[in-house]
């Protein structure tokens, strides 16, 4: 059976995309396997025809996420592997010891992690504590702002509970005070809107893989006109395909941060990914997953034991749904609703504990069900079954 927007169903619940987004659009896996068997070469490292081609890809991509994101300058949209990637770039790349960050208690540890790194190396670090729904108060970060504070990063969309946090109202505080501005983007790029110029960002760190319906292995972070070249430091170096006859990195963008031969495959797959959203409309596929959010949140809330975590009001969340079952660990859960209904989800942690400790879920964590494009009113009907199922077995 094929869905309304081309994919072949399978019979499974996939509530799973704020991990991954699956099924892929019709076209990506196509795009892929036509680069394989048609293209092939490595992008900017030679002038023969499919190298051409292959170059023209991976800059067709960059463009299109620079359009997407407000960014005038396509060559300051860095490739790596993720946002993960684009992350440790930037803090890695601008943080010195003695400068102050500015971050949140929402954060997933792909922020956490490499700050916890740098704080042992002399980088000081706030962390604003959220509300217990996960939203933050703007004015709790111009307050933790010191005379040597130098960047504010901020995920954008919790992957635990779904949670936007003011992006636009913190970036106008960065822009304030003079100060740096890194979105963490891997839960709302391609399902939110952002505008890097209007958002004050500085650095957007974004994945192909989720929301934005590409392949693994994709991503990256798109750098504002703000920020020189030369004052960040690259995380690799190496041959970049320009300026070989220096033994020195290139100090222009993409090349500066971009070494060794890219993952132009994937690329090729989130290109024609990002082509799909475009024709879908950002705007359209929201609704769509807002839709079923609100029938997820409604019928959560009425069943009797169930615990929901983060706003219950659409327009200060995404469509990402933490809950917990009263009397039920939620390793059993997920594996339960694996096994026995077909509904894959993810529990724990999430990779965020200190969202977890935030939302009071520490350390056993919640049930999340994240809905896609995908996804349809029966998936939501029968993850509700099951939940309530569940829940009768522990009152």
């Amino acid at each position: 059976m094929t869905s309304s927007l081309g994919v072949v169903e399978t019979g499974l619940v996939y509530l799973d995309n704020a991990a991954t987004s699956w099924p892929k659009p019709p076209g990506v896996a196509a795009a892929m396997q036509y680069f394989l068997d048609e293209i092939g070469a490595n992008p900017g490292r030679s002038g023969h025809r499919l190298s051409v081609e292959s170059g023209r890809i991976v800059y067709e991509t960059r463009e299109a996420i620079a359009c997407l994101f407000g960014a005038s300058d396509p060559l300051r949209v860095i490739f790596g592997m993720n946002a993960t990637d684009g992350i440790n770039l930037v803090l890695h790349g601008i943080l010195k010891p003695g400068d102050h960050v500015v971050t949140s208690s929402m954060e997933h540890n792909a922020v956490m992690r490499p700050l916890h790194d740098l704080e042992m190396r002399g980088v000081e670090v706030s962390q604003v504590a959220c509300n217990p729904d996960g939203s933050l108060d703007p004015a709790l970060v111009r307050k933790a702002i010191c005379t040597n504070t130098k960047l504010i990063v901020l995920n954008h969309a919790s992957n635990v509970c779904g949670t936007i946090l003011p992006i636009r109202e913190v970036g106008q505080i960065a822009r304030q005070h003079d100060l740096l501005f890194l979105v963490d983007a891997a839960q709302s790029a391609g399902t939110v809107p952002i505008h890097m110029v209007m958002d004050c960002i500085d650095f957007l760190a974004f994945t192909g893989h989720k929301s934005l319906y590409g392949p693994m292995g994709t991503g990256g972070v798109v750098i504002g006109e703000r920020v020189d070249p030369s004052a960040l430091h690259p995380l690799r170096q190496g041959g970049t395909g320009s300026r070989s006859e220096h033994e020195v990195q290139p100090e222009f963008f993409p090349d500066r941060c971009e070494s060794g031969t890219p993952n132009a495959v994937g690329l090729a797959g989130l290109l024609a990914a990002l082509q799909w959203l475009q024709r879908q409309g950002s705007v359209q596929l929201r609704t769509h997953e807002m839709a079923l959010c609100a029938d997820l949140l409604e019928g959560l809330l009425n069943i009797r034991g169930v615990i929901v975590y983060g706003p219950l009001d659409t327009n200060k969340r995404t469509a990402t749904v933490g809950f917990n079952i009263q009397g039920m660990e939620p390793s059993i859960v997920g594996l339960r609703l694996d096994e026995e209904y077909g509904i894959l989800c993810r529990v724990g942690l999430h990779c965020a504990p200190s969202a977890h400790r935030t939302l009071g879920t520490f350390p056993d964590g919640c049930v999340r069900f994240a809905i896609g494009a995908f996804n349809t009113e029966r998936d939501i009907e029968k993850a509700l079954k099951a939940v309530s199922e569940l829940a009768k077995e522990v009152r």
